[in-house]
């Protein structure tokens, strides 16, 4: 049986996300819990003819570093999250894919963030001109699967879903983590 939510109050409300403060209560306990809401993320393996990646590597403040990842970004309210890995992949890389395809999506920590992640992998490739918004100061590294694990064993790449993305795409071109 579901817990019954009590209230649900929104206590900030912010460009990306809100957070809200909830009550809860399931069976004879009550308790609160802070949520986070978020629209969701694409999340996008861009997969060159030659059989490179595209990641980009950004300053992220929270990790207070700058990290290599795949290109991602938040769904607009009520975009599909297959529109959505499709303007992301054009904004920041700069090129639109012939070909998506979803490989997976998962709840980035449900235990307070409502935010799901669609990973894609993009393929047919072509180039047309990248639409960075104005924060968004990126790099744009090509690297190949074998290179890209060697980062994640190594700790170079430390971002999850980069690391889910890469793993699931790489046995579509016969290149497996070990």
């Amino acid at each position: 049986m579901k817990p019954e939510i009590i209230s649900n109050k929104k206590i900030y409300k912010g460009k990306v996300f809100d957070v809200f403060l909830s009550k809860i209560r399931e069976g004879e306990v009550e308790y609160e819990r802070d949520i986070i809401s978020h629209h969701g993320s694409a999340v996008i393996v861009p997969v060159f003819a030659d059989q490179t990646i595209a990641l980009v590597k950004q300053y992220r403040h929270a990790a207070n570093k700058h990290l290599l990842e795949i290109p991602a970004g938040s769904l607009d309210e009520n975009e599909s999250p297959e529109t959505g890995a499709h303007r992301e992949l054009e904004e920041e890389i700069g090129v639109v894919a012939g070909k998506i395809e979803k490989l997976a999506e998962f709840y980035v920590s449900p235990g307070f963030l409502a935010e799901k992640m669609f990973v894609y992998l993009a393929t047919d490739l072509r180039e047309t001109v990248q639409k960075l918004e104005e924060d968004e100061l990126i790099e744009i590294t090509k690297i190949t699967f074998p290179k890209a694990f060697e980062m994640i064993r190594s700790g170079e790449i430390e971002d999850a879903k980069t690391i889910i993305g890469l793993i699931l795409a790489g046995p579509k071109f016969g290149f497996f983590y070990k």
